[in-house]
């Protein structure tokens, strides 16, 4: 037998042992979703089939971020069994595009590693105008504000607000429009550095946070160096 004929003969070979191997197929590998503004979480759903011949073993589902949750329905998939993959994305306080890769590892020698992708449009359901607000060391506390509204299509009608320490008091009012509120913030004291996360509770089931801060005194100047003597 020629060096032709034996190439094609492994090639064929190759190619039916290929076929024979297990394989899942993925109805889609890149989900988006586009949640409401007072969603607090999005779940994806990845389906598959196994096309194969022999069955394929899911070895680990791991998410790229500790905010999403992703877990295999099952962990053998027999040919011609079907599947999914589902992840369960907590959106925390995130606004945007956010993408979260989800890598699938299976015994395929084919098909070791498969990479899923999840988005997720999320609208913005509170607008905080300054989320950050600060004083001088030593400047009056003079109280500062905050501007809050509510996102496109939602809805607010209170918001309850708290400080982590007592060393900052805080009070609502509302704005001139519906969904439109003042947050105004004062220290009791500027003479010391402060720090405070303000907890921003709306009527729905979000949360949200702003930050108030005295900043610390400014380092007491340094006297110049008396220039160097010549001889």
């Amino acid at each position: 037998m020629n060096l032709t004929a034996k190439a094609i003969l492994g090639a064929v070979f190759l190619g039916a042992l290929a076929s024979a191997q297990a394989q899942l197929k993925w109805e889609q590998m890149e989900i988006e979703l586009h949640p409401k503004a007072t969603d607090a979480e999005g779940v994806a759903n990845f389906k598959y089939e196994n096309k194969g011949t022999k069955p394929v073993k899911i070895t680990s589902v791991k998410s790229s971020c500790g905010c999403t949750v992703a877990a295999s329905q099952k962990d053998q998939v027999a040919p011609g069994e079907k599947g999914e993959v589902t992840a369960n994305f907590k959106f925390g306080g995130r606004t945007g595009m956010q993408q979260k890769a989800i890598t699938v590892t299976t015994d395929d020698p084919d098909q070791p590693v498969i990479n899923l992708m999840l988005k997720a449009v999320i609208p913005v359901a509170l607008e905080i105008k300054p989320n950050f607000v600060f004083w001088e060391n030593g400047e009056a506390p003079k109280p500062k504000t905050i501007n809050l509204k509510a996102g496109k299509d939602i809805t607010i009608t209170k918001l309850d607000v708290t400080s982590s320490g007592p060393e900052f008091t805080t009070k609502v009012d509302k704005g001139s429009a519906p969904g439109e509120f003042q947050l105004t913030v004062t220290p009791k004291d500027t003479s010391q550095m402060l720090n405070a996360t303000l907890t921003i509770k709306p009527d729905f089931p979000q949360t949200f946070y702003a930050t108030a801060r005295v900043t610390p005194p400014a380092p007491p100047a340094t006297a110049p160096a008396p220039p160097a003597s010549s001889h």
